[in-house]
Protein backbone atom coordinates (compact mmCIF):
# COMPACT_ATOMS: atom_id res chain seq x y z
CA UNK A 1 0.00 0.00 0.00
CA UNK A 2 2.87 2.34 0.75
CA UNK A 3 4.26 1.91 -2.76
CA UNK A 4 0.88 2.75 -4.26
CA UNK A 5 0.54 5.88 -2.13
CA UNK A 6 4.08 6.97 -3.03
CA UNK A 7 3.39 6.58 -6.72
CA UNK A 8 0.14 8.54 -6.42
CA UNK A 9 1.96 11.36 -4.60
CA UNK A 10 4.54 11.56 -7.38
CA UNK A 11 1.81 11.73 -10.01
CA UNK A 12 -0.06 14.48 -8.15
CA UNK A 13 3.18 16.42 -7.67
CA UNK A 14 3.76 16.16 -11.44
CA UNK A 15 0.37 17.77 -12.08
CA UNK A 16 -1.97 14.82 -12.54
CA UNK A 17 -5.52 15.41 -11.28
CA UNK A 18 -6.85 11.87 -11.76
CA UNK A 19 -5.34 8.47 -11.05
CA UNK A 20 -6.79 5.20 -12.35
CA UNK A 21 -6.18 1.96 -10.45
CA UNK A 22 -5.90 -0.86 -12.95
CA UNK A 23 -5.02 -4.54 -13.03
CA UNK A 24 -5.87 -7.84 -14.67
CA UNK A 25 -8.00 -8.78 -11.65
CA UNK A 26 -8.26 -5.57 -9.63
CA UNK A 27 -10.66 -6.86 -6.98
CA UNK A 28 -8.23 -9.68 -6.12
CA UNK A 29 -5.86 -7.05 -4.70
CA UNK A 30 -4.30 -7.98 -1.36
CA UNK A 31 -4.75 -11.75 -1.44
CA UNK A 32 -0.97 -12.23 -1.49
CA UNK A 33 -0.16 -9.52 1.10
CA UNK A 34 0.18 -9.70 4.87
CA UNK A 35 -3.23 -9.32 6.48
CA UNK A 36 -4.90 -9.82 3.08
CA UNK A 37 -6.21 -6.25 2.73
CA UNK A 38 -9.14 -5.79 0.36
CA UNK A 39 -9.32 -3.42 -2.58
CA UNK A 40 -11.70 -1.23 -0.58
CA UNK A 41 -9.23 -1.01 2.30
CA UNK A 42 -6.43 -0.07 -0.07
CA UNK A 43 -8.56 2.63 -1.73
CA UNK A 44 -9.54 4.08 1.66
CA UNK A 45 -5.92 4.24 2.81
CA UNK A 46 -4.77 5.69 -0.50
CA UNK A 47 -7.31 8.52 -0.35
CA UNK A 48 -6.40 9.21 3.28
CA UNK A 49 -2.65 9.15 2.57
CA UNK A 50 -2.88 11.43 -0.47
CA UNK A 51 -5.55 14.04 0.36
CA UNK A 52 -4.36 16.22 -2.51
CA UNK A 53 -5.45 13.57 -5.05
CA UNK A 54 -8.62 15.03 -6.59
CA UNK A 55 -10.02 12.12 -8.58
CA UNK A 56 -9.57 8.37 -8.22
CA UNK A 57 -11.07 5.98 -10.77
CA UNK A 58 -11.20 2.18 -10.78
CA UNK A 59 -10.80 -0.10 -13.76
CA UNK A 60 -12.52 -3.46 -14.32
CA UNK A 61 -14.09 -5.02 -11.22
CA UNK A 62 -15.22 -8.60 -10.66
CA UNK A 63 -18.82 -8.28 -9.39
CA UNK A 64 -18.29 -11.30 -7.12
CA UNK A 65 -15.47 -9.59 -5.21
CA UNK A 66 -16.60 -6.02 -4.49
CA UNK A 67 -16.06 -5.73 -0.74
CA UNK A 68 -18.09 -3.85 1.88
CA UNK A 69 -15.48 -1.11 2.31
CA UNK A 70 -15.52 -0.36 -1.41
CA UNK A 71 -19.31 -0.08 -1.38
CA UNK A 72 -19.07 2.36 1.54
CA UNK A 73 -16.51 4.48 -0.27
CA UNK A 74 -18.60 4.57 -3.43
CA UNK A 75 -21.47 5.95 -1.35
CA UNK A 76 -19.50 8.45 0.75
CA UNK A 77 -16.23 9.43 -0.97
CA UNK A 78 -16.76 12.03 -3.68
CA UNK A 79 -13.15 11.77 -4.86
CA UNK A 80 -13.91 8.20 -5.95
CA UNK A 81 -15.43 8.75 -9.37
CA UNK A 82 -19.06 7.63 -9.98
CA UNK A 83 -18.10 5.13 -12.65
CA UNK A 84 -17.75 1.36 -12.33
CA UNK A 85 -16.62 -0.96 -15.09
CA UNK A 86 -17.70 -4.54 -14.40
CA UNK A 87 -16.17 -7.76 -15.69
CA UNK A 88 -19.48 -9.41 -16.62
CA UNK A 89 -18.49 -11.28 -19.83
CA UNK A 90 -21.93 -12.82 -20.49
CA UNK A 91 -25.58 -12.65 -19.48
CA UNK A 92 -26.41 -16.35 -19.53
CA UNK A 93 -25.84 -18.48 -16.44
CA UNK A 94 -24.68 -21.59 -18.31
CA UNK A 95 -22.21 -19.55 -20.35
CA UNK A 96 -20.91 -17.91 -17.18
CA UNK A 97 -20.47 -21.35 -15.62
CA UNK A 98 -18.54 -22.59 -18.65
CA UNK A 99 -16.39 -19.45 -18.48
CA UNK A 100 -15.74 -20.31 -14.81
CA UNK A 101 -17.05 -16.93 -13.70
CA UNK A 102 -18.00 -16.61 -10.04
CA UNK A 103 -21.15 -14.56 -10.48
CA UNK A 104 -24.58 -15.31 -11.92
CA UNK A 105 -26.80 -13.18 -14.12
CA UNK A 106 -28.96 -12.28 -11.12
CA UNK A 107 -25.91 -11.27 -9.10
CA UNK A 108 -24.69 -9.01 -11.91
CA UNK A 109 -28.04 -7.24 -12.00
CA UNK A 110 -28.03 -6.94 -8.21
CA UNK A 111 -24.58 -5.30 -8.26
CA UNK A 112 -25.77 -2.77 -10.84
CA UNK A 113 -28.85 -1.94 -8.79
CA UNK A 114 -26.81 -1.61 -5.60
CA UNK A 115 -24.36 0.74 -7.29
CA UNK A 116 -27.21 3.04 -8.31
CA UNK A 117 -28.78 2.83 -4.88
CA UNK A 118 -25.61 3.99 -3.10
CA UNK A 119 -24.50 6.50 -5.79
CA UNK A 120 -27.41 7.57 -8.01
CA UNK A 121 -25.18 9.47 -10.46
CA UNK A 122 -22.99 6.43 -11.17
CA UNK A 123 -22.44 5.27 -14.74
CA UNK A 124 -21.77 1.60 -15.42
CA UNK A 125 -19.71 -0.16 -18.03
CA UNK A 126 -18.89 -3.79 -18.68
CA UNK A 127 -16.82 -6.23 -20.70
CA UNK A 128 -18.91 -8.70 -22.72
CA UNK A 129 -17.79 -11.56 -24.95
CA UNK A 130 -19.79 -12.52 -28.06
CA UNK A 131 -19.70 -15.99 -29.57
CA UNK A 132 -18.29 -18.02 -26.68
CA UNK A 133 -18.15 -21.75 -27.58
CA UNK A 134 -21.53 -23.54 -27.27
CA UNK A 135 -23.39 -20.21 -27.08
CA UNK A 136 -26.82 -20.53 -28.69
CA UNK A 137 -28.87 -17.64 -30.04
CA UNK A 138 -31.05 -17.76 -26.92
CA UNK A 139 -27.98 -17.64 -24.65
CA UNK A 140 -26.57 -14.74 -26.66
CA UNK A 141 -29.84 -12.82 -26.40
CA UNK A 142 -29.45 -12.89 -22.63
CA UNK A 143 -26.18 -10.99 -23.00
CA UNK A 144 -27.87 -8.36 -25.16
CA UNK A 145 -30.74 -8.10 -22.67
CA UNK A 146 -28.23 -7.68 -19.83
CA UNK A 147 -27.14 -4.33 -21.28
CA UNK A 148 -30.57 -2.87 -20.53
CA UNK A 149 -31.20 -4.81 -17.34
CA UNK A 150 -27.96 -3.58 -15.77
CA UNK A 151 -28.20 -0.13 -17.36
CA UNK A 152 -24.77 -0.39 -18.97
CA UNK A 153 -23.61 2.79 -20.67
CA UNK A 154 -20.06 1.85 -21.64
CA UNK A 155 -19.93 -1.61 -23.21
CA UNK A 156 -16.64 -3.15 -24.33
CA UNK A 157 -17.41 -6.01 -26.72
CA UNK A 158 -14.91 -8.75 -27.50
CA UNK A 159 -15.58 -11.35 -30.20
CA UNK A 160 -14.48 -14.68 -28.78
CA UNK A 161 -11.17 -16.01 -30.11
CA UNK A 162 -9.70 -19.34 -29.06
CA UNK A 163 -6.51 -19.35 -27.05
CA UNK A 164 -4.61 -22.62 -27.49
CA UNK A 165 -4.40 -24.78 -24.39
CA UNK A 166 -7.46 -23.33 -22.64
CA UNK A 167 -10.57 -25.36 -21.78
CA UNK A 168 -12.69 -23.10 -24.01
CA UNK A 169 -10.48 -23.90 -27.01
CA UNK A 170 -11.44 -27.58 -26.63
CA UNK A 171 -15.18 -26.82 -26.66
CA UNK A 172 -17.27 -26.86 -29.85
CA UNK A 173 -16.47 -23.58 -31.62
CA UNK A 174 -18.97 -21.31 -33.39
CA UNK A 175 -18.43 -20.32 -37.04
CA UNK A 176 -16.37 -17.13 -37.36
CA UNK A 177 -19.19 -15.38 -39.18
CA UNK A 178 -21.60 -16.06 -36.32
CA UNK A 179 -19.12 -14.67 -33.80
CA UNK A 180 -18.60 -11.51 -35.87
CA UNK A 181 -22.32 -11.01 -36.39
CA UNK A 182 -23.09 -11.37 -32.70
CA UNK A 183 -20.28 -9.00 -31.75
CA UNK A 184 -21.72 -6.42 -34.14
CA UNK A 185 -25.20 -6.79 -32.64
CA UNK A 186 -23.84 -6.49 -29.12
CA UNK A 187 -21.88 -3.36 -30.06
CA UNK A 188 -25.03 -1.86 -31.57
CA UNK A 189 -26.91 -2.52 -28.32
CA UNK A 190 -24.07 -0.85 -26.42
CA UNK A 191 -24.11 2.19 -28.71
CA UNK A 192 -27.86 2.60 -28.25
CA UNK A 193 -27.48 2.28 -24.48
CA UNK A 194 -24.74 4.93 -24.43
CA UNK A 195 -26.87 7.33 -26.48
CA UNK A 196 -29.77 6.86 -24.06
CA UNK A 197 -27.54 7.35 -21.01
CA UNK A 198 -25.98 10.54 -22.36
CA UNK A 199 -29.36 11.94 -23.35
CA UNK A 200 -30.48 11.58 -19.73
CA UNK A 201 -27.41 13.54 -18.57
CA UNK A 202 -28.26 16.63 -20.63
CA UNK A 203 -29.19 19.53 -18.35
CA UNK A 204 -27.00 18.35 -15.48
CA UNK A 205 -23.60 19.54 -14.30
CA UNK A 206 -20.31 17.72 -13.81
CA UNK A 207 -16.65 18.47 -13.23
CA UNK A 208 -14.75 17.87 -16.47
CA UNK A 209 -11.07 16.95 -16.58
CA UNK A 210 -9.67 18.59 -19.71
CA UNK A 211 -7.59 16.08 -21.64
CA UNK A 212 -6.79 18.24 -24.67
CA UNK A 213 -8.16 21.30 -26.42
CA UNK A 214 -11.93 21.03 -26.64
CA UNK A 215 -12.19 17.55 -25.12
CA UNK A 216 -12.54 16.41 -21.52
CA UNK A 217 -13.79 13.57 -19.36
CA UNK A 218 -16.80 13.82 -17.04
CA UNK A 219 -16.73 12.40 -13.53
CA UNK A 220 -18.97 9.59 -14.82
CA UNK A 221 -16.45 8.90 -17.63
CA UNK A 222 -18.33 10.27 -20.64
CA UNK A 223 -16.40 12.34 -23.17
CA UNK A 224 -17.36 16.03 -23.12
CA UNK A 225 -16.59 18.48 -25.93
CA UNK A 226 -16.56 22.24 -25.42
CA UNK A 227 -15.51 25.39 -27.24
CA UNK A 228 -14.39 27.49 -24.28
CA UNK A 229 -10.65 27.80 -23.58
CA UNK A 230 -9.26 25.45 -20.96
CA UNK A 231 -5.81 24.30 -19.93
CA UNK A 232 -4.94 20.65 -20.37
CA UNK A 233 -5.07 18.89 -17.01
CA UNK A 234 -7.38 21.42 -15.40
CA UNK A 235 -10.82 20.58 -13.99
CA UNK A 236 -13.76 22.78 -14.97
CA UNK A 237 -17.37 22.70 -13.81
CA UNK A 238 -19.62 22.39 -16.85
CA UNK A 239 -23.30 22.29 -17.64
CA UNK A 240 -24.18 19.60 -20.18
CA UNK A 241 -26.28 21.13 -22.95
CA UNK A 242 -26.34 18.55 -25.74
CA UNK A 243 -25.64 14.93 -26.60
CA UNK A 244 -24.24 13.67 -29.89
CA UNK A 245 -25.02 10.06 -29.06
CA UNK A 246 -21.44 9.11 -28.22
CA UNK A 247 -20.35 12.22 -26.31
CA UNK A 248 -21.72 15.30 -24.58
CA UNK A 249 -21.35 19.02 -25.17
CA UNK A 250 -20.64 21.21 -22.18
CA UNK A 251 -20.34 24.89 -21.32
CA UNK A 252 -18.45 26.21 -18.27
CA UNK A 253 -20.61 27.16 -15.32
CA UNK A 254 -20.13 30.83 -14.57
Amino acid sequence: MGLIADQARRLVAAGYREVVLTGVDLTAYGADLAGTPSLGQMVRRLLAAVPELERLRLSSLDPAEIDAELWRLLAEEKRLMPHLHLSLQAGDDLTLKRMKRRHSRAEAIAVARRARAVRPEVALGADLIAGFPTETETMFRRSIDLVAECGLAFVHVFPYSARPGTPAARMPQLPDQVVKERAARLRAAGEAALAAELSCRVGGETDVLIERAGIGRAEFYAAVSFSAPGARGSVTRMRLIESSGSSLVGVPVQ
